[in-house]
């Protein structure tokens, strides 16, 4: 069970894992040993609340693929145990990024005072360059 907040949770079967080899520089090993982990998790499939899912597949991320999955490559450590553990936090963290509510922006305008003081640093601004003109 990958446990997300206090009352959600994801049962690790909807959760499919599995090793590849890793890319980049390792020496000797690098073409014998599977040390990396690729972690998909179907989102409509999965048993999260309805309105996470929604939330899951609106998200604008690379890792998020146009069937609803979400695609993780974990290899950044040297044993697959370790990027298993990183995979599934940073999927944890995913779907706890959608558990918060954003509030919404209110527009606001800018101040008079700040309008003017604006308009007065460049008056003063415009004066300075003037200065530097060549005099005739």
């Amino acid at each position: 069970m990958l446990r997300i907040t206090g009352i959600i949770a994801v049962p690790l079967h909807e959760i499919e894992i599995s090793q590849i080899r890793a890319q980049g520089a390792g020496g000797q090993n690098v073409n014998k040993v599977a040390s990396a982990v690729h972690l998909r998790f179907d989102i409509s499939k999965s048993s999260l609340p309805q309105i996470l899912k929604g939330r899951l597949l609106d998200m604008q991320d690379q890792r998020l693929t146009k069937d609803g999955a979400i695609v993780i490559k974990a290899q950044q450590y040297r044993t697959f145990e370790s990027n298993k553990e990183d995979a599934l936090a940073r999927l944890a963290q995913i779907i706890r990024g959608v558990t918060l509510i954003r509030k919404k922006r209110r527009p606001t305008r800018p101040s008079a005072t700040s309008q003017k003081k604006r308009l007065d640093r460049k008056t003063l601004h415009s004066r300075t360059k003037i200065l530097r003109k060549k005099v005739c």
